[in-house]
């Protein structure tokens, strides 16, 4: 599925009515009758007694999700649920489809009950206290600007009655594309959002306010809605068995590639074996670990499956310029390398990664410390021509870019794209709904995963796995949505089995085939 920006979305809306014929005034409808008919089968199951226990009340603003407002109490009292519609505009200010479902709602014996003003608030605030469940239709998805006046302090005071909320299209206060407060949002219970997933619901605080998304379809017809225009797209098990093959009969190890992990530095030689552990885990057939000699015996000892190789090492023993011709040589019929944790962040440690985007290598997933001495030389990967990919966490992102973790965080999408753009290569933006951003800005979002996942060493597995899966000769922009999507829910399986605080990095290297393999029928 697309997720669209507050621009795209406008575009989508536009193209419905000027190519496709389509009426605002059908789009309204929809829309409407979407929210009333979640709400019915939400909240009043068949037989509940509606008048006894619940009412809903309908805060509706003056444009056009105020005109979904309309609708949808209109077919909530047909449903037999009593609405009231509160308005935070005149009546004369309704315009076009939103005043011509106001007169309909009006005629057909429906109520408003106009809050302009605090002393409006006051004199209505015992009927909103009371009503269990509130509709927030107050701002659309084209809210670009701080939240001010009458409408602040209605949104702080459905926030404060405790009612359910269901947001119609995007809670209002929230950036429909970047999920970011404009002053103050409202805070859903649910949000109705039609036709696609905004990508406020994928950064926060957008998703915490936007609380369960439902996509309603409203009839805009699906040219639209799947155009390869829109970047963004939320990764789902379509994408995974369209790309995930059976094995044939006849394979051996040698079809499924050899990852060359290159890293190590004393105290971190655990992140170096688990990207290596992780990368067989996702099907590489060998990996081999490059690591500086006098960390070898003891990766030796710790490995069964994998393979270790002592490389020169530094004074500090570290990788180092010195090490580069053995890695040359240890290049050779390699399908992908994997370099960063654990890799040290010395002088020495920058010579190395230089010679390596400098010389011949094959497709390479470039993770922790390897992007935190690449911080101001990030033109040395854009200059290289290989296929690349970088899987900062925001810090290391922000390093890259020279701007502040608040920045990257405020625009994920940006900033993993503007990366994307700066290196030349496909950028992992880790976090809660981890972007992938490839060439010309396209993106994938990334649902799966949990907070157990914020703990020391999955960054190192998903690395490990990213380029198990490049090995198996996945291009590097489906080789990290790909590993990000089976990361994230191998996290979701341990989670169901024993929680999300206490989750080791290393409790993820068991579910991944399974998980792996649900997808391949």
């Amino acid at each position: 599925m697309k997720a669209v920006d507050s621009a795209t979305m406008r575009d989508i809306d536009r193209f419905a009515v000027k190519d496709f014929a389509m009426k605002g005034l059908q789009l309204m409808e929809n829309a409407g009758r979407a929210v009333a008919v979640f709400i019915g089968k939400e909240f009043f199951p068949a037989g509940f007694d509606k008048k006894r226990d619940l009412s809903v009340a309908l805060v509706a603003g003056k444009g056009n999700n105020g005109g979904d407002a309309f609708v949808a109490a209109r077919h909530l009292e047909n449903m037999g649920i009593g609405a009231d519609v509160f308005c935070l505009a005149a009546p004369g200010d309704y315009k076009g489809d939103a005043a011509i479902n106001k007169k309909i709602w009006l005629e057909m014996g429906g109520e408003l009950y106009p809050i302009l003003t605090k002393k409006d608030l006051k004199k209505h605030d015992s009927r909103l206290l009371h009503s269990s469940i509130i509709v927030d239709a107050i701002f659309g998805t084209g809210l670009n600007s701080e939240v001010k006046g009458i409408h602040a302090e209605v949104i702080e005071f459905i926030n404060a009655t405790g009612a359910k909320v269901v947001s119609i299209d995007v809670p209002s206060g929230i950036d429909a594309s970047t999920g970011q407060v404009l002053g103050t949002a409202v805070k859903a219970f649910a949000t109705v959002t039609m036709a696609l997933p905004k990508t406020g619901f994928f950064q926060f605080p957008g998703s915490l306010h936007a609380g369960r998304v439902e996509v309603a379809d409203i009839g805009v017809p699906r040219e639209l809605l799947v155009d390869e225009g829109i970047q963004w797209n939320i990764t789902d098990p379509a994408y995974l068995r369209r790309v995930l093959k059976a094995r044939e009969r006849d394979s051996h190890k040698g079809t499924y590639g050899h990852v060359a992990v290159l890293s190590g530095s004393p105290g971190k030689t655990g992140a170096v074996f688990m990207a290596a552990a992780a990368s067989m885990r996702a099907g590489a057939g060998l990996v081999t670990i490059g690591l500086p000699e006098t960390l070898a015996p003891i990766m030796a000892a710790k490995t069964t499956e994998v393979m270790t190789h002592a490389l020169p090492e530094t004074a500090d023993k570290t990788l180092g310029a010195e090490s580069y011709d053995q890695v040359k040589a240890l290049l050779s019929g390699k399908s992908a390398v994997v370099t960063g944790p654990g890799l040290g962040i010395s002088a020495g440690v920058l010579r190395f990664m230089e010679k390596l985007l400098r010389g011949e290598c094959p497709p390479l997933v470039i993770d922790a410390d390897g992007l935190t001495v690449l911080a101001g030389h990030l033109s040395v990967v854009k200059e290289s021509g290989k296929e690349i990919v970088l899987t900062p966490h925001p810090g290391e992102a922000a390093r890259l870019l020279g701007v502040s973790v608040e920045d990257v965080q405020g625009d994920r999408f940006g900033a993993a794209t503007e990366l994307s753009e700066t290196s030349g290569a496909v950028v992992v933006l880790k976090g809660a709904y981890t972007v992938i951003a490839g060439k010309k800005g396209v993106c994938y979002i990334n649902p799966t995963g949990n907070p157990g996942l914020a703990t020391a060493g999955t960054g190192d597995v998903l690395a490990g796995m990213i380029g198990g899966f490049l090995a198996q000769g996945h291009k590097p922009l489906e080789a990290a949505v790909t590993a990000a999507y089976i990361h994230g829910l191998a996290a979701d399986r341990v989670a169901e089995v024993s929680g999300e605080a206490g989750m080791t990095a290393t409790d993820l290297l068991g579910h991944i085939p399974a998980v792996r393999n649900s997808f391949i029928s």
